[in-house]
């Protein structure tokens, strides 16, 4: 018996998995941190960071309508529009052409809750290094750096710092600076740059946020696959993968508005609606045996990722894996990919 499976996509199931991504992302910076130590996981956090400017940041400037403004203001004020936009409690302050401030103030959100006291200072500069510290040299202005005057891992109320352009070109050491002695300016909500309503309407801000969380997984899993190769990136992904989908599990379902009965085919239905909220067309099939199989057509977490490898899809269902054990640990699954053309078609099916 087959029965398709179209849901609506409501705000609720895109913030799940929103939530779901971003919970994902910062386990796998405290897994590596524990198991790996600070210099692992500052070299993954600064790989993961330079992947993401080198791709998004001079798309996202013409995008958001920011590459004719002073260098120093464009950059600021895309940080400010992109978080924006991903839900993170962000601020922006024009002091002049040459000097513009960015602050992140708490809560952080990259490190939700009690994760703040896990991360070290270092994996927070690295961020810094990889994405603020090389702003310039995508813009070929040499001139421009970034001054960190705070950071929320320091017990400060904020990762905060501005943008400026100096006299003279700078040396690759001297692109990030600390000035601890410094503060930011007061923000004034009125004098920051908006999106326009008619671009951005509350659905697309919905979808975009879901995108954002989403997009920092995605940049994770080919620098961890260049960076450890298949074996370790996937045996490392999908460990954070299942305890975060067992963490998750019941916090998801709720928001994607399932009653998801504890067995076979409840849990098929939660993966369906989840796959559904994520973008992919997903159908349940009900077999002889009361196993319920449910097909996805597409594989949108996996869009213009280059760098894949077969071991990624198992790690990737590691989230899968601790939902179910969350949902009924009794439960059997099997899990398979299928390449269809520039594609994928993923298949899992749950039985007693």
């Amino acid at each position: 018996m087959k029965q398709e499976h179209t849901p609506d996509e409501p705000t609720a199931a895109w913030r799940a998995v929103a939530e779901w991504y971003h919970a994902y992302f910062t386990g796998i910076v405290l897994y590596v941190s524990s198991r790996h130590g600070t210099a692992s996981t500052a070299e993954l956090v600064y790989e993961i960071f330079c992947r993401q400017r080198r791709e998004r940041f001079l798309p996202g400037l013409q995008k958001l309508g920011l590459d004719n403004l002073p260098h120093a203001v464009a950059a600021a004020q895309y940080h400010y529009l992109s978080n924006h936009i991903g839900g993170v409690s962000v601020e922006y302050i024009y002091e002049s052409d040459r000097k513009a401030w960015i602050r992140y103030a708490a809560p952080r959100w990259i490190w939700a809750g009690t994760a703040l006291c896990g991360i070290a200072p270092e994996v927070s500069q690295a961020m810094l290094r990889g994405w603020h510290a090389q702003n310039g040299t995508m813009l070929s202005n040499p001139r421009l750096g970034f001054v960190c005057t705070k950071q929320t891992v320091d017990a400060q109320s904020g990762l905060e710092g501005y943008y400026y352009e100096y006299d003279r070109d700078l040396l690759p050491h001297e692109r990030l600076r600390f000035a601890r002695d410094e503060d930011a300016p007061d923000f004034d909500a009125a004098q920051a740059p908006q999106l326009p309503t008619d671009q951005w309407p509350a659905a697309r801000l919905a979808k975009a946020h879901r995108n954002y969380a989403m997009e920092y997984v995605r940049s994770a899993y080919p620098t961890a696959l260049q960076l450890w190769g298949p074996d370790e990136a996937a045996h490392r992904l999908r460990m954070v993968g299942r305890m975060i989908g067992m963490q998750f599990y019941h916090e998801v379902a709720r928001a994607l508005g399932g009653d998801y009965t504890p067995d076979a085919a409840g849990f098929a239905r939660f993966v369906a609606d989840l796959g559904t909220a994520h973008g992919d067309a997903c159908q349940v099939v009900q077999h002889l045996d009361d196993s319920h199989e449910v097909r996805q057509n597409g594989w949108v977490f996996m869009d213009g990722i280059r760098e894949y490898h077969p071991m990624l899809a198992d790690a990737w269902n590691g989230l899968i894996e601790g939902a179910l054990q969350a949902h009924n640990r009794r439960l059997n699954m099997t899990f398979d990919v299928r390449a269809i053309g520039q594609g994928y078609d993923l298949a899992w099916r749950i039985g007693n």
